[in-house]
């Protein structure tokens, strides 16, 4: 094992803690204040203009530059201080610009309210207005997706005072700069300071590019390829390597507290590394006690199994690890299923594109994406014998190939492992091994000439040149994700030239979300109570994802916590529909399983009240099947019921 790839001891973690601590630190503040700078100029709409994407690349190529300082005073042992302040303040500051200066001219986060995104922000919309773990939807029920991400981001929202849609963007471009920056620390901990930067880089680039939508879990795809170093140094060492076990358990901990789908993967490729290091302890001892012809007699010792014993130890501890770290976020949602609460099927798992259907291959791709990725595919085979970092780098992308088989062959028995979600992680794999597979070709390169030095330039410029071909080119990626965060409607507390409340970032006309604040106030006033004690049935959902009233039901069953009874709600909400009086739904909604809604937000059409709601029709792509509910408006003629039109909305509250 050479110097550069010795694992971690605890000394040296300490060490990086405190590195980390300051990158942190650092990158806290350059996302503080080139955000605030963003926000301080009327900028034109990135969907209209070019203006804000020439200014992204400006500040790319700045960020770019940065780094390039870093790795040449790294190279030339010069200002150690000032190197590793460059390489945070460029890293972070590249993912300020990059996600910060498309998205200037609005208040909202890629992909805005829409699709994903708008249960995503009524779970940020819910902890930022309390620290108590509650499902995002459901009154009286504990999370079912982990509160990690959503529950610092609520307090990074009630600090600011500020609502939780709208610290979305900022908490998540923030956060993710936050990682990269301590991500590049621990690749220092691991691997040369100057590979460090270029593998933090391109994993970063990566992680914008293809996985920064979901932010929750980008926060976690920049530090997947060094984590895996870190464990197959803990695992694949005979003796000692607890420093690095701590630090492997601790990061799964995370992971199950931020996104249970990486934790997955991540746990499935460490448990595979433990089983492949085991056996080759076992292998290699039982070569040591192999008689050899001519050569000396074996010497006795421990049997060959017991080598494996030392890996499967580590693997079960950095298990008690992230089990301790997970119930911070699991313990109440575990506590309910053991009260004897009924857990029906979920159907989080029933969605499969055709993405999902297929085996991804980016390192075929004719592009700088694929060019990188091959390199990386070509190292990690040649260096499979020699190196840990292609080791470990090596059997994460086989666990990613290996799951994504187990989640097509899991379609025959009904669902899938969502394995078309792990494509940012290959990415990320392939794009560091990339890094060390061109440092390593061109080092072969220029040893094998005289005269290195021109050799050694036209490497470094092909290296910059590429990934400022590569940077500019993520927004465009981001294309349809940037355009819907200006397409999407925020509500507003004043009115707009129209006489409604809401705006879209691009100027043009508002959805019905700008009538949103005036069913609010309604809703305060008719109820008496606060958001957070009222029930709402409408299958207009981003209205809870602006505000944070409870739901009677979710957008769709995949997102539905599964002791919610997604079906049984369904089928109420269609038979109360389909009753004769207002009395007859009042006893129905006061016998109903769970507590029933103190409002209803309906769609007007005709002589009914509308509700449009989902169910899913998997194995189908799409997924999910839209549906009306029809009301007729004869069920509400009771005084128990307050009936308010308020735009193409009908707000009816319940009086109890």
């Amino acid at each position: 094992m050479t110097t550069n790839e010795q694992v971690p001891s605890v000394r040296r973690i300490g060490a990086g803690v405190g590195e980390g601590a300051a990158a942190a630190l650092v990158a806290l503040v350059v996302a503080a204040v080139g955000l605030f700078a963003f926000s301080a100029v009327q900028w034109p709409a990135f969907n209209s203009s070019n203006v804000t994407r020439a200014l992204t690349t400006v500040g790319q190529v700045v960020a770019i530059a940065l780094l390039v300082v870093s790795v040449l005073l790294i190279r030339l042992r010069k200002w150690p201080v000032v190197a590793k302040l460059a390489s945070w303040v460029g890293i972070s500051s590249f993912v300020t610009v990059t996600l910060g200066m498309p998205l200037a001219a609005t208040k909202l986060y890629l992909f805005g309210v829409s699709v994903d995104q708008e249960f995503r922000t009524e779970y940020l919309t819910r902890l930022t207005d309390s620290a108590a773990l509650r499902d995002m939807t459901y009154v009286d029920l504990p999370p079912f997706y982990p509160a990690g991400w959503f529950w610092i981001g609520g307090r990074v929202g009630n600090l600011l005072g500020m609502d939780g849609w709208e610290v979305f963007k900022p908490y998540a471009i923030g956060l993710l700069a936050v990682a990269a920056a301590v991500a590049l620390v621990l690749w220092t901990q691991l691997v040369r300071a100057d590979l460090a930067v270029g593998a933090a880089a391109a994993v970063t680039a990566m992680t914008l590019a293809y996985a920064s939508p979901e932010a929750y879990g980008a926060v976690l795809v920049v530090f997947i390829p060094p984590v895996l170093v870190l464990a197959w140094g803990a695992l694949h060492r005979s003796t000692g390597g607890w420093g690095a076990v701590l630090g492997t358990g601790l990061f799964l901990g995370v992971a199950a507290c931020f996104y249970t789908l990486y934790l997955a993967i991540v746990a499935f490729t460490v448990v595979l590394m433990a089983v492949v290091a085991a056996g080759v302890a076992v292998y290699t001892r039982k070569e040591d006690l192999r008689p050899r012809v001519g050569g000396p007699r074996a010497v006795g010792g421990p049997a060959p199994w017991r080598s494996a014993i030392a890996p499967l130890t580590k693997l079960v501890v950095i298990g008690a690890i992230a089990a301790v770290l997970a119930l911070v976020v699991w313990a109440p949602y575990l506590l309910k299923m053991l009260s004897g609460a009924t857990l029906p099927s979920g159907n989080a798992f029933h969605y499969l594109p055709q993405s999902g259907a297929e085996l991804a291959f980016p390192m075929l791709e004719f592009s700088l994406r694929g060019a990188l990725c091959l390199l990386g595919v070509l190292w990690l085979v040649l260096r499979a014998g020699t190196s840990r970092r292609a080791q470990s780098l090596g059997l994460g992308v086989v666990a990613i190939y290996l799951w994504t088989l187990l989640s097509m062959a899991a379609t025959a028995a009904g669902t899938t492992l969502l394995s078309f979600r792990l494509e940012p992680v290959l990415l990320a794999l392939l794009a560091a091994a990339g890094v060390f597979g061109f440092v390593e070709t061109a080092a072969l390169v220029y040893r094998a000439m005289n005269d290195s030095t021109p050799v050694r330039t036209a490497a470094g410029v092909v290296a910059v040149l590429g990934a400022l071909a590569f940077a500019q080119h993520i927004p465009t990626v981001l294309t349809h994700e940037i355009d819907t965060a200006y397409t999407d409607t925020v509500p507003t507390d004043v009115p707009n030239a129209e006489g409604t409340f809401g705006e879209r970032a691009d100027k043009r006309k508002p959805s019905a979300v700008a009538y949103y604040h005036p069913i609010d106030e309604a809703l305060l006033a008719q109820t008496g109570r606060p958001r957070d004690e009222t029930v709402v049935l409408t299958a207009d959902t981003s209205f809870l994802s602006f505000y944070p009233y409870f739901g009677f039901q979710a957008l769709t069953s995949h997102y539905a916590n599964p002791l919610s009874d997604f079906k049984d709600r369904a089928a109420t909400i269609a038979a109360w529909s389909k009753l004769d009086s207002a009395p007859a739904l009042l006893d129905a909604m006061a016998t109903a399983p769970w507590r029933a809604p103190d409002a209803f937000l309906f769609r007007r059409d005709g002589d009914t009240y509308t509700l449009r709601l989902a169910e899913d029709v998997y194995p189908n792509d799409p997924n999910v099947k839209r549906y009306t509910v029809a009301f007729p408006k004869t069920l509400f003629a009771d005084p128990a019921f307050t009936t308010t039109d308020i735009g193409p909305f009908t707000l009816i509250t319940v009086r109890r």
